[in-house]
């Protein structure tokens, strides 16, 4: 699964204003008080997790299957960024070596428990903590409330464990499944919620997203699809909604 630099831009403000600011901050804290500290940013698209961070003395490795995104994020990075060009469905390809963390975002709810697995086990024997913001995790909250609602977000949610590239996709149930196989590794592991917010300002960013939940919806079933859109974005003068997230920070075993 791929996506263009125009979602990416129009999501990175909302993304940058969900992630938790005490896991956000404990991140910077763990990298800030490492000399030389390296990060392996996994499905970096532009390095949208690198200007969350705002670490200038991190040496950051961005790896993506696409050489589009990856020579943007080239082009908006510092000089102590380097990429890879990967398919992540290669996890013993990852260059862990020498990394003190691993971050990802809006990654994990498309990727299978088994690449998970995969991935733990090589943090584990490399003793590398992780910091996986904004994965999905199945909840919608809309205001107005549509008859709809229900139905699409069940639909969605199937779609989301289709899978997108990386084996059967966990969906809503990836945040969970990372945070339990980083707990039985060992690792000392914290979680914390970090919904999409949307009100007055956020109406380009909404609109795209609810004409994908649609989209998803409809290919997996969901014959009220097409309608809940039209009504939802009819309702965009009202615009108040949250979509579920959560962020995890783990560390490794000292």
């Amino acid at each position: 699964m791929s996506f263009s630099s125009t979602w990416l831009d129009l999501r990175e403000p909302v993304d940058h204003l969900a992630r938790d600011p005490e896991l956000l901050a404990r991140a910077r804290r763990l990298i800030s008080d490492l000399p030389d500290a390296r990060i392996v940013d996994l499905g970096s698209g532009t390095g949208s997790t690198v200007r969350a961070l705002d670490l200038p003395d991190a040496h950051w490795t961005l790896v993506d299957h696409d050489e589009t995104l990856l020579a943007e994020a080239r082009r908006r990075s510092g000089s102590r960024t380097s990429t890879v060009q990967l398919d992540l469905r290669e996890v013993s390809a990852i260059p862990l070596a020498g990394a003190q963390l691993v971050t990802a975002s809006a990654l994990f709810d498309l990727v299978s428990g088994d690449w998970i697995d995969a991935l733990v086990e090589r943090m584990t024997a490399a003793g590398i903590g992780i910091y996986a913001a904004l994965t999905y995790d199945g909840t919608m909250k809309w205001n107005p409330a549509d008859k709809a609602d229900a139905a699409v977000r069940a639909a969605f949610n199937r779609h989301q464990q289709t899978d997108k590239g990386l084996g059967p996709a966990l969906g809503p149930q990836a945040a969970d499944y990372l945070a339990s196989g980083l707990r039985q590794s060992r690792f000392d592991v914290s979680t914390a919620p970090s919904p999409w917010i949307f009100d007055a300002g956020h109406e380009a960013l909404y609109a795209e997203m609810v004409r994908g939940i649609a989209t998803a919806a409809r290919e997996a079933g969901c014959t009220d699809a097409e309608a809940w859109l039209e009504r939802r974005l009819d309702a965009l003068p009202e615009l108040n909604a949250q979509v579920g997230h959560l962020d995890i920070l783990a560390l490794p075993p000292a």
